[in-house]
């Protein structure tokens, strides 16, 4: 009886240590007030919830002090101050952390446009395949998936320690682009309010590379609660009205002109096996 009763409070303890601390889930909040990226991914988290939802499983989000992604992550991984990260998605990000694989994005990320200097419209107005974009630097977060995978495609890379950091660094001719995903872009360069920044007309570069939401390996109860809220949300409509609805959605799409520009395709060797993309319904297409 001693042993079984020791067994259920083990259980107890483990499943205490799956859901979020007293009710709430901790994520990481912007760089600052001009950081608007977190904006959509809180939203749809908050939907997740709310369509699973009761009287005794409601759970509030709150921000924790903004820190670098690989601090982030860690933490996540330790259960530590973090209960939730959203994030491109990788093999050793998958063996460390539980993956929630739903494409928060429908894979729109790995759609990505260069902000570049003005002055260099002219010059990457001629590139028209990956050999010519060779000739390039691109900048990078020093910790982000992109790095890895535009090293892999033989892309010179120059990274920073932080994302606003970034933008100092290409005016100042540290590297010649900087890749984002086209969700991301417009908002990026409007934000900088600096004339000589802008964003590259012509090309596309594509790699399949899903943000997911990732939670702690001892984290199942959560994962599987907000990942039933988001196929709900796929299956009644509103992920997709919350996805297209979005200010800086409808922005990049009215922006981006996907079908007038040139693809460029690269290899994206951090995919992870199990990523689902044969599930035509969990991304966006091109038509």
């Amino acid at each position: 009886m001693r042993m079984f009763l020791f067994l259920i409070l083990i259980l107890n303890l483990i499943m205490a240590k799956g859901q979020a601390n007293n009710g709430v889930i901790h994520y990481v909040s912007a760089e600052g007030e001009n950081d608007f990226r977190n904006e959509y991914f809180v939203k749809l988290l908050t939907l997740a919830l709310e369509k699973t939802t009761s009287k005794n499983n409601f759970i509030s989000l709150k921000p924790v002090a903004s820190m670098q992604q690989g601090r982030a992550l860690h933490q996540l991984a330790q259960g530590k101050n973090v209960d939730i990260v959203w994030t491109v998605t990788s093999i050793e990000r998958e063996e460390q952390l539980l993956p929630i694989r739903v494409p928060l994005l429908k894979g729109l990320l790995g759609h990505r446009v260069l902000i570049i200097r003005a002055d260099d419209e002219e010059k990457f107005s001629q590139v028209n395949s990956l050999t010519d974009l060779l000739h390039y630097t691109a900048g990078q977060g020093h910790d982000w998936p992109d790095t890895q995978i535009l090293q892999a495609n033989k892309v010179e890379v120059t990274t920073a320690s932080t994302y606003n950091g970034l933008f100092g660094m290409l005016l100042a001719g540290r590297f010649d682009f900087f890749p984002r995903g086209i969700n991301e872009a417009w908002q990026e360069v409007d934000l900088q309010e600096n004339p000589r920044l802008i964003v590259e007309k012509s090309l596309l570069l594509y790699y399949p590379s899903p943000i997911y939401f990732f939670v702690n390996n001892n984290s199942k109860a959560m994962a599987n609660r907000i990942e039933k809220g988001l196929q709900l949300a796929i299956a009644d409509g509103s992920f997709d009205q919350l996805f297209y609805s979005h200010s800086a959605h409808q922005k990049m799409f009215a922006l981006s002109q996907l079908k007038q520009r040139q693809v460029i395709n690269l290899q994206n060797p951090l995919l992870p096996m199990l990523t689902p993309l044969s599930n035509e319904k969990l991304w966006y297409q091109i038509k």
